[in-house]
């Protein structure tokens, strides 16, 4: 593993201050935000308890960011369908799920940076919203109608996504070519 690739460990201290043990100085979210822009893995750990708290971090970053104005990332509507998944028997499913959609954006943002440069990603950011919202919805949409839909019709649902997904996926592949 290089210096470059090697998971750095921030130490956050009792006063709020974030340290950077590898560089030895105090580092704030935004110097975070920035390492992970540029891909540097990093561990954040309470400097009294040694309990991992990267996760609390992280969201932090998140809120942060999302309030600071101008064009927020995370639609409202998406929000509480999250917040709705909190407890809900799909609340296990919901973390793989959301990795591999951002994983599957990701391949996709590269794929069309490589192929059309930057203009059409806006395009691309869009449709994948919308089925982050439709998958969303589907383990959700019963909670919010206020009444169980049949298995039948979520089974549905998820497999029409699914192939929405599928047939994205082969264009990009399609056009990576």
């Amino acid at each position: 593993m290089t210096a470059a690739s090697a998971k750095i460990t921030i130490k956050k201290y009792a006063n709020r201050r974030l340290y950077d043990t590898e560089s030895s100085t105090y580092v704030t979210l935004d110097r975070l935000a920035q390492m992970i822009r540029e891909g540097r893995d990093f561990v954040v750990v309470d400097a009294k308890s040694g309990e991992d708290i990267t996760h609390q971090v992280l969201t932090q970053i998140i809120v942060e960011e999302e309030a600071r104005g101008g064009a927020t990332m995370l639609p409202a509507s998406f929000l509480r369908q999250l917040i709705g998944l909190y407890g809900n028997s799909m609340q296990t499913m919901v973390p793989q799920y959301l990795e591999a959609a951002m994983a599957s954006f990701s391949k996709n943002q590269a794929a069309f940076k490589d192929a059309f440069g930057s203009n059409l990603f806006a395009d691309l950011a869009k449709r994948q919203m919308a089925l982050f919202e439709q998958g969303a919805k589907a383990f959700t949409g019963a909670a919010t109608r206020g009444t169980e839909a049949p298995a039948d019709a979520k089974a549905a649902e998820v497999e029409a996504l699914k192939a929405e997904l599928d047939a994205l996926r082969a264009k990009v592949d399609r056009l990576g070519r």
